[in-house]
C-alpha cells in the first residue's frame, strides 16, 4: 500500500491528477487479464488487445 500512498503524494505534489485515471484503467485492464486467464472466455478477451 506504501506504493499507493506515495504515487498519490507525487501526485498531490506535481499537480500530476491527470496520471489517476490512467493508473485506474491500467489496473483495471491488468486485473481483467489475470482473471480471465484461466476461464472461458480469455481467448475473447485476448483478442481485444
Amino acid at each position: 500500500m506504501s506504493i499507493f500512498r506515495e504515487l498519490w503524494r507525487y501526485m498531490r505534489a506535481r499537480r500530476k491528477y491527470w496520471l489517476l485515471p490512467v493508473m485506474v484503467v491500467m489496473v483495471l485492464v491488468g486485473g481483467l487479464l489475470v482473471l480471465a486467464k484461466g476461464s472461458a472466455i480469455a481467448p475473447f478477451i485476448y483478442t481485444l488487445f
